[in-house]
Formats: C-alpha cells, structure tokens, sequence
C-alpha cells in the first residue's frame, strides 16, 4: 500500500491518458470551433485538481489516483479537494488501459472502472491547478485555452534535483513500463502536495 501524505482529502475521479494512444477528435473530443477548448456542462468544484495526458486511458488516470490517495491524508482544505483526469484528445468512455490497472492494484489502487473524458475549458476555469504529464500537454493548453489556467504546471515539476520532468507515455508497452511510470509518479507527489498546500492555503 502506499503511505499517505497530506493535508486534503480529495476524491480522485480518473481518465485515461497516454502519449501513445491515437489522438482522436471528432464528435466527442473535447476541441471546438479553432482549435478552443469547449466548455461542458458540468462545473467543478473550485477545490478540484486536474492531471491531463493525451487520450486519459494510461497516465493521468493512474496520476490522479495516486495524488488522490495522498491529498486523502491531508488536514485541512485539501481534504475537500477532488482529483480528477483528462485528456488534451480524448474522447468519452474509452476504458483505461489493463496495465495501469495492474500497476495500481499492485500499490492498492483500483482505476479498473475508469472512462476517459475530453479536457475542457469549464474544466480549467474552476481548478485549482491542472497539472500535465509532459511539455507537449501544457503547451497545447496554452495555445488552445482561454483563459490559460493560472496554475499550469508539470506533473514532476516540484521534484528537487532532478533532471527528468516529463512522463513518458508506456501504452504500447509491456507492465514493467507501466510500473516505472507509476513509480515517477509516486516520486513527484511529496513535492506535488506542498505546492498544492500552499495554493491552498
């Protein structure tokens, strides 16, 4: 099982990302007219944090469980936070890849029953913080987004001396993969979660 950290209790709703998977737009992705993103009907809680990949069927699902589980340990108003993933292509309902369920099951998580969801700008609006699994993301964010989300930053971000910042995408590749992309994750939350208090606070 994994240690829990923190101050908030979130509830983690997840979507399934991946660098790999096919970029799919069409009727269900979440891209309007000009490349914006469109807003949905849903509105977020102001507490809510984002965790975005491509498609939302790999990386983000698997970031946010993980995040969410810390944030369930924390005092305090991260308590009341939601975890919640997306993807910058996604479309609706596409089930999460079995090797980030296997690699979460192995630390006591289960993402089994997660969809993918498209990104959108209500979305944006309403978090206290999107965070992305590689430079690609963000950028397309800033391009894409109006506004840009105040606090946009990288999944690894917050890690000290370290050269890394991105996450791969492992779909496409075998479970031991999947486990190396959970155990980054697990590395970037103790930082993840201080800067998460502070924009609280």
């Amino acid at each position: 099982m994994l240690p829990c950290s923190g101050r908030f209790t979130c509830t983690v709703r997840t979507a399934p990302c991946g660098a790999g998977e096919s970029p799919r737009g069409g009727a269900d992705s979440a891209l309007g007219a000009g490349g914006r993103f469109r807003s949905p009907r849903r509105v977020p809680s102001p507490g809510e944090v984002i965790v975005v990949c491509t498609a939302n069927v790999c990386r983000s699902p698997m970031a946010a469980a993980l995040l969410q589980h810390a944030l369930a340990a924390e005092p305090g108003p991260l308590q009341a936070c939601r975890v919640v993933s997306a993807g910058v292509v996604a479309r609706a309902g596409d089930p999460v890849t079995p090797h980030s369920v296997a690699a979460l099951r192995k630390v006591g998580l289960d993402i089994a029953g997660h969809l993918s969801r498209p990104l959108t700008q209500t979305m944006m609006d309403g978090a206290l913080a999107v965070l992305c699994m590689t430079e690609g993301h963000r950028e397309m964010i800033r391009l894409r987004a109006d506004p840009v989300p105040r606090h946009l930053y990288l999944f690894r971000e917050f890690i000290e001396a370290t050269p890394e910042r991105e996450i791969g995408d492992p779909f496409g590749g075998p479970a031991g993969l999947y486990e190396a992309v959970r155990d980054e994750m697990v590395e970037a939350i103790p930082g993840l979660v201080r800067r998460l208090r502070q924009l609280a606070g």
